[in-house]
C-alpha cells in the first residue's frame, strides 16, 4: 500500500474512534481512496468549499421549515445540487469531493453535503436513513422537516416520506427509520454502496477491496467482513493470506456455527490448492 493510503486509513480510523467523528472528515478520506490521485490540498479544498456554500445561506434564519427553504434555494435551485437515475451506475456519485465538483450524487451523499454546509451555518440538521432513499431533516426529529437532497431539496410532508419508503420497500416504514442517523452509521451506508458498486463489476475487485477495508476500521461492524475480505483476497489471487484469513474467521465462528466454520475451512483448503 502507498505510504499516502496508509497515512490516510489511519486518519481514517482516529476520526472514527474520536467522540464527535466528523462526517465530512470520514467521506472524504472515503474519496480519497476511490480517487487516488488526491492530493491532501485537494480534501482541504473541498472542506473549504463546504464552508464557502455555508457562507451563501442567509443570515439569521429561523425555524426548521425556513431553514430548509434555504438550503433548497442555495443547493438546489442555484447550486444545481440533485441526482438522477444514471447516477446510480456511477463510482463518483458515492465520493464526497467528486460529488462537490460535479454537484451529483447519491441521496446519502447529497444529504452529506446538505448536513455539512447546513452544520457549518448553524442549522439543527441531522440525516434520516430511510429504507432505500436517505433524506435530511431538520429541527425537532417528532416534526418530521425533511428535504429530499436527490430531488433538488424538495419538501417531503410525513405522507411524501412514507410513500417514498413505500415505493422501495412495499410496506411502511417503522417509526423508528425516522431517528436521526449516527454519523458512523452513515459511514457505514456510504461504504455498503460502494461494495454494492462493486459486486456487479466483477473486474473492480480492488475497489470491494478498499471498501470493506474502511469498513473493518471503524469501531463496531459485523464480523462477516473479514471473511469478505478473506475472499476478496483469494479472487485477487492473494491464496495463502485469504485462506488464512478464511482459517481465522473460522475459529472465531467455531463455537457458535460449527457446520458453517467447517465449509469456510474447507474453502481455505480450496484457496491454497490453487497454488498447485
Amino acid at each position: 500500500m502507498h505510504p499516502e493510503s496508509t497515512e490516510r486509513r489511519r486518519r481514517f480510523a482516529e476520526e472514527a474512534r474520536a467522540d464527535r467523528p466528523d462526517l465530512a472528515t470520514l467521506c472524504l478520506l472515503i474519496g480519497a481512496e476511490g480517487e487516488p490521485a488526491l492530493t491532501d490540498a485537494d480534501l482541504d479544498a473541498a472542506q473549504a468549499e463546504l464552508d464557502r456554500l455555508a457562507g451563501l445561506l442567509p443570515f439569521g434564519v429561523g425555524g426548521a421549515p425556513a431553514w430548509a427553504a434555504a438550503l433548497a434555494e442555495l443547493l438546489g435551485a442555484r447550486c444545481g445540487f440533485h441526482g438522477s437515475p444514471a447516477d446510480y451506475g456511477r463510482l463518483e456519485s458515492s465520493l464526497l469531493p467528486a460529488v462537490l465538483r460535479r454537484r451529483r450524487g447519491l441521496p446519502i451523499l447529497l444529504s452529506v453535503v446538505w448536513i455539512e454546509v447546513a452544520r457549518r451555518a448553524g442549522a439543527p440538521v441531522y440525516g434520516v436513513a430511510l429504507p432505500g432513499h436517505f433524506v435530511v431533516g431538520f429541527g425537532d426529529p417528532a416534526e418530521r422537516i425533511l428535504a429530499d437532497p436527490f430531488a433538488a431539496g424538495r419538501l417531503l410532508s410525513g405522507d411524501d416520506a412514507d410513500l417514498l419508503v413505500t415505493s422501495v420497500t412495499g410496506a411502511p416504514p417503522d417509526p423508528a427509520a425516522y431517528r436521526p442517523a449516527d454519523p458512523l452509521d452513515i459511514v457505514q451506508r456510504v461504504l455498503n454502496n460502494i461494495r454494492a458498486w462493486a459486486a456487479t463489476r466483477p473486474e473492480r475487485t480492488d475497489v470491494a477491496l478498499w471498501a470493506v477495508e474502511l469498513s473493518l476500521l471503524l469501531p463496531a461492524h459485523p464480523a462477516r467482513l473479514r471473511y469478505d475480505r478473506a475472499q476478496l483476497l483469494v479472487r485477487r489471487g492473494e491464496f495463502l493470506t485469504g485462506a488464512a484469513e478464511m482459517e481465522e474467521y473460522a475459529r472465531v465462528v467455531a463455537a457458535v456455527e460449527p457446520a458453517t466454520a467447517e465449509a469456510i475451512r474447507g474453502k481455505a483448503r480450496a484457496a491454497r490448492a490453487m497454488l498447485n
